[in-house]
């Protein structure tokens, strides 16, 4: 077997490697995606039965707490497999980020005990939830950043998308449920739950952008106007837009609930769709991967090269330009030159998609630093930073991503300490 062979077995077997990597990844998201699903239901109902003093959801609360430690258990064994592998392909900066998760799980059964006891303000207990989730989603981001293939990179980045959309959704619903339990809804109650409805609708617009056909008509499906007609009828409750049409707020906490649940297990099932599909099309192509290998194994058994004495043999006056047409044209050097040819024409055209998708990430990843950035400094809402951002952008003749750096870079720095001189 030549080098050049060897060289193109070894390749495969690598991609190889790395998609089955990227298989488990995929079933790690699936393990995640069910266990946020458990745990933002455990959130809403805490909300309710803190709200309550213990009045409401205490049995259903209860229900969705061990739905929560059962799915908890089976994810927390599959992101410890994926550390006892003999030879890692994660990448660092996910296994630290695993790590970080892995921590914070182990005070969850400590904000359980503080809601048990009502030593937390629902608020604070929402958001110590809101803390964990953003922690597992970050799991999610960083599988979809450091994943090799580009069409399994898009179908993360879409399922990643959705699942913070929906991550969106559920605290909409614990800030719906925490005011129409409360009876009123006061000022930052308000623009938190119009904060989160926008938020929420710019990853669903980036899950759309990301998803397949399949999954876009899912999605169109699925988010009819219909659906959310009395979802928007609440929303305008709560934001005084209109107003109620009479005075009883405890049984309108249950109806935004129940319909902020059904909305967001319909979200769900296109969820789980999207993560079936992410299976299937590792496992695919890995089949594919292996054929090839297969394939190119096989190659030299198709043909018998000529010994030694049958080249000393020719005729002296065969051209060198035919000898070396007929070597280009032979069955194993023409299969051989154009597997070549075909794999590097394929990595090629991945490497330039998948680098495009990674652009895409990393120019979203500044835009959201520098805008955090200026909400900070500035004391603006997430909707008016973004703005000032684009303005700012569009006034320096800059795109979005340049001038998000720019800021960032004035930042470090503003914030480094000066050296001290020596005299």
């Amino acid at each position: 077997m030549s080098s050049a062979q060897q060289l193109l077995l070894t390749a495969l077997r690598c991609d190889i490697d790395n998609l089955r990597h990227l298989a488990t990844t995929s079933d790690i998201v699936g393990d995640i995606s069910r266990f946020i699903h458990v745990l933002q239901r455990e959130r809403g109902a805490s909300t309710i039965y803190l709200v309550s003093k213990g009045k409401r959801f205490k049995t259903r609360r209860m229900a969705y707490l061990q739905e929560s430690q059962e799915a908890e258990i089976l994810m927390r064994q599959r992101l410890e497999a994926l550390s006892h592998e003999a030879k890692p392909q994660a990448a660092a900066r996910l296994l630290r980020r695993i790590a970080t998760v892995w921590l914070a799980l182990d005070e969850l059964e400590t904000l359980r005990c503080a809601i048990d006891t009502f030593a937390i303000t629902p608020d604070s207990a929402t958001q110590a939830f809101n803390h964990l989730i953003s922690g597992l989603l970050a799991i999610v981001f960083e599988a979809a950043d450091t994943a090799a293939d580009v069409d399994v990179t898009k179908a993360l980045v879409a399922i990643f998308h959705l699942m913070q959309g929906k991550e969106l959704a559920g605290q909409e619903r614990a800030c719906g449920a925490y005011g129409f339990t409360h009876g009123h809804f006061d000022k930052a109650h308000r623009e938190l739950l119009n904060q989160l409805v926008h938020d929420q609708q710019r990853c669903f617009n980036t899950f759309v952008e990301f998803a397949n056909a399949e999954a876009q008509l899912l999605w169109q499906e699925a988010m009819s106007t219909r659906a959310l007609c009395g979802i928007n009828q609440l929303r305008d409750i709560a934001c005084q837009r209109i107003r109620p049409s009479n005075n009883e707020t405890a049984p309108l906490g249950e109806t935004w609930y129940a319909l902020t649940t059904l909305r967001i297990d319909t979200i769900k099932e296109i969820e789980n769709s999207l993560n079936q599909q992410l299976t299937i099309l590792c496992h695919r192509k890995i089949e594919q991967a292996q054929a090839t290998l297969e394939q190119l194994k096989a190659q030299p058994c198709q043909h018998t090269p000529a010994p030694c004495e049958q080249l000393l043999a020719l005729n002296d006056t065969y051209p060198l330009g035919e000898l070396t047409a007929s070597a280009l044209t032979s069955p194993l050097g023409r299969s051989l030159i154009e597997l070549t040819h075909a794999h590097s024409r394929r990595l090629q055209g991945l490497s330039d998609e998948l680098e495009n998708t990674r652009k895409a990430l990393r120019e979203r990843k500044l835009i959201e630093r520098a805008k955090g950035l200026i909400m900070a400094h500035q004391e603006m809402t997430e909707e008016e930073a973004y703005r000032f951002l684009r303005k700012t952008s569009m006034d320096q003749s800059k795109s979005m991503a340049d001038m998000a750096q720019s800021i960032l870079d004035l930042s470090i720095v503003l914030t480094r300490k000066p050296e001290t001189r020596t005299r």
